[in-house]
């Protein structure tokens, strides 16, 4: 299966091609759509995060890790999408409580001129469910560089 014509697997083996991927995600984008976020430490989840932003008008040198902020907004300039709330929970892996509440999710995911990137949200599959068209991400280590496992969730193809 191709998301926007890209292959389900690409390989990136330097940061530039994880953004561009970035880039080349952006535009099959519109408000509402959660991006879901998964890979190991390292693997470039907010590099890709650089690239949509970049993409979609933002700037991108305003793009860092969410990690101990939880959850930043970019605002953009390019099509309908006027914010992306890009969230990392990765201090909440193995808490009970739900996200939403605590990074202030749930009004991220209800704005509704935005794009909302979830980075580690393995610890709450539901929150694919969220949204009507979710973006899966799988970024991995391979040989010296990365890849990527780009899928759509949902089975609306023919909307994208």
């Amino acid at each position: 299966m191709t998301v926007g014509g890209l292959p389900s697997r690409v390989e990136l083996p330097e940061a530039t091609a994880t953004e561009a991927l970035g880039a080349r995600l952006a535009p099959l984008l519109r408000p509402g759509d959660l991006i879901l976020l998964e890979g190991p430490l390292g693997a470039g989840k907010t590099t890709l995060v650089r690239g949509l932003v970049a993409a979609l008008g933002g700037d991108a040198a305003e793009v860092c890790s969410p990690t101990f902020v939880l959850l930043e907004s970019y605002a953009l300039s390019a099509g309908g999408i006027r914010r992306l709330h890009h969230a990392d929970l990765y201090r909440l892996r193995g808490r009970g409580s739900a996200p939403l509440d605590e990074v202030g999710l749930g009004d991220a995911l209800d704005d509704p001129w935005a794009v909302t990137a979830v980075e580690w949200p393995e610890s709450w599959a539901w929150l694919g469910g969220l949204a009507q068209r979710v973006l899966h991400v799988r970024l991995d280590y391979r040989n010296d560089g990365r890849s990527a496992r780009v899928e759509w969730l949902d089975s609306q193809e023919d909307e994208r």
